[in-house]
């Protein structure tokens, strides 16, 4: 497959990422002053949570897959901090996918705790990606993290789709019917 083809595929399930993320944050948010929005979140929840560590780690893999890919195939060398994204999300991917077969739901603490180190660390690297100015020279002046590879309708970037991912993993796991819904009748 081409880099020209790999780039917008994953640019457009980065757009539906976000739209899963806005729905998700904003169904959660007006479920604190609306019934009709807190019921239309749990239904959305008890209907991920039976398979959040599955969907989780299908974000992870897909992540891991195109950071590899866009490396190794497209030749795009990896900076330092594009590294220590990967350090975040390459482990997600084992994880998650022990978790899934196991129903172990408890994994969804570790793997919180790392997604979150990495969208942190995604967050400044896009940031440095916008304002150059914010570069502190920790990065390599031979790879700068403030190398742009290519940007997908404008603004998903490499580091972009990474922050997305890491977001995206957080409102999975996150995803659980409100204390109301869980008492038994």
């Amino acid at each position: 497959m081409s880099v020209a083809t790999v780039q917008p595929f994953y640019g457009i399930l980065a757009l539906a990422a976000i739209g899963a993320i806005a729905v998700v944050v904003l169904l959660h948010l007006a479920g604190l002053v609306s019934e009709r929005a807190r019921d239309a979140r749990d239904a959305i929840a008890r209907t991920v949570e039976p398979n959040a560590l599955g969907l989780a780690w299908a974000v992870a893999f897909l992540a891991t897959a195109g950071s590899l890919y866009f490396s190794e195939v497209a030749g795009f060398e990896p900076c330092l901090l594009c590294w220590y994204q990967r350090i975040a999300m390459y482990p997600l991917a084992v994880i998650l996918a022990v978790g899934a077969v196991r129903r172990d739901r408890g994994v969804a603490v570790y793997a919180g705790a790392l997604a979150a180190l990495g969208a942190v660390i995604s967050a400044y690297h896009v940031a440095l990606e916008w304002f150059p100015v914010l570069d502190s020279g920790a990065c390599d002046a031979t790879n700068p993290c403030t190398l742009i590879w290519f940007r997908v309708f404008g603004f998903i970037s490499l580091p972009t789709l990474a922050l997305i991912a890491f977001g995206l993993i957080l409102t999975i796991l996150a995803l659980h019917p409100s204390k109301t819904e869980r008492r038994p009748a």
